[in-house]
């Protein structure tokens, strides 16, 4: 089941999985967790939030129109490959679609390329280093 949760909520799973427990989940906020328009959706499998993904009103570049940046998408380890990540993408999607947003963008690590190529985004930069030194691309999806 999908859910909108607040950020304090997402903290234990981006620690987890995205530092690889290496922080406490303190140290796993975003500046822009709170700021207005900024959302954040879990999907939950039975009473475990097994993926999270924040979402904040953020341009890209030159892109025109409203954009909305997808950051600290994850999925606990025994539950992915399970099609949750995909799910919490295409309701937020249909979310922002109703909040009038034209795109959605993100830094997509590079082991997760086909995730996000799988769910529509195209890579829109040449790969750069991101958090930790992992090879990131930051990647679009057009949504009205």
């Amino acid at each position: 089941m999908i859910k909108f949760i607040g950020v304090d909520d997402v903290l234990a799973v981006r620690s987890l999985v995205l530092r690889e427990g290496k922080t406490q989940p303190e140290e796993c906020r975003f500046d822009t967790d709170n700021i207005d328009g900024a959302f954040h959706l879990g999907y939950y499998v039975d009473d475990e939030l097994a993926s999270i993904a924040s979402f904040h009103p953020q341009n890209y570049g030159t892109y025109t129109g409203m954009g909305y940046q997808l950051r600290g998408m994850a999925t606990i380890e025994k539950l992915r490959s399970q099609g949750l990540g995909t799910k919490l993408v295409n309701f937020a999607v249909v979310y922002l679609r109703g909040q009038k947003a034209n795109y959605l963008w993100c830094n997509a690590r590079k082991k997760a390329l086909t995730f996000y190529q799988s769910s529509g985004f195209e890579i829109i930069s040449d790969e750069f280093e991101g958090y930790g030194k992992i090879p990131h691309y930051a990647m679009y999806l057009k949504i009205n």
